[in-house]
């Protein structure tokens, strides 16, 4: 095989599995591990996909988080289905956290008027219903991110460190079947990672079309959520995978 086709081949494995590593690239290609490194720094250097420890990720991941307005658009109907799912499953009382996020605003949104819910939040979008909420509605105080319109930092693991959960929502930027759920920034992530170890009840809500686009930051494995809503068009292999490892799969 030639250097182009390998290099063509190498984008087609990171288009479809969100990563490759050395290791993979030597078994899949049938080359060496020296010709798979100067592969992959061939491709770094060129942009086309980004280097990292003992692999390449999709250069994707050096591009700049879209801001929450633009995110808000995206998918809006599936995400309006994916919250009614998720808001049934959900209790009627008790102490919930819904994460920051496009989706989990839309979920938020469904739980205002359960007048015994205590909805704590980070969510700077989902406080501004304040006035037409029924449930108790608490701020997870700390620094406003303003691409995501979330409060995270040290305030806001502070504040977590005192509080337990009946169920959580969290949202992710993207998942794969083999490692769960991502985001983009670290501080967020912290704040995903704390809630799912404070709570008993614990789900992911994500669009289908995230499947294989994991980002900067993997935040939980599967085996961390109970509770997994999607689109149907995560295919059977996937669910199968995400299944074994305890997690209730919920499509719309």
């Amino acid at each position: 095989m030639l250097t182009p086709e390998r290099h063509r081949a190498i984008l087609r494995i990171l288009a479809e599995d969100g990563k490759v590593t050395i290791t993979d690239l030597v078994e899949r290609l049938d080359i060496s591990p020296a010709t798979a490194r100067r592969d992959a720094s061939a491709l770094a250097a060129s942009g086309k996909a980004l280097r990292s420890h003992g692999g390449l990720l999709p250069a994707r991941y050096l591009r700049q988080e879209p801001h929450y307005r633009a995110k808000a658009q995206r998918w809006a109907d599936q995400k309006e289905r994916l919250a009614q799912k998720a808001a049934a499953i959900i209790p009627h009382e008790g102490n919930i956290f819904v994460d920051g996020g496009t989706t989990c605003l839309e979920v938020g949104k469904l739980l205002l008027d359960r007048t015994d819910l205590r909805i704590f939040t980070n969510s700077i979008p989902l406080l501004s219903l304040a006035d037409e909420s029924r449930a108790a509605l608490t701020a997870i105080g700390g620094e406003v991110r303003r691409v995501s319109m979330a409060m995270t930092g040290a305030l806001a693991q502070a504040w977590l460190s005192h509080l337990r959960f009946d169920f959580v929502v969290v949202g992710a930027s993207g998942f794969s079947a083999d490692h769960g759920a991502y985001t983009t920034e670290i501080h967020e992530a912290a704040v995903k990672s704390e809630v799912l170890r404070r709570a008993t009840g614990r789900m992911l809500v994500a669009e289908a079309e995230k499947l294989n686009q994991p980002t900067a930051v993997h935040f939980a494995p599967w085996c961390s959520f109970s509770h997994f809503i999607s689109g149907k068009a995560v295919p059977p292999e996937v669910r199968r995978s995400i299944a074994s490892e305890g997690v209730r799969i919920h499509l719309v």
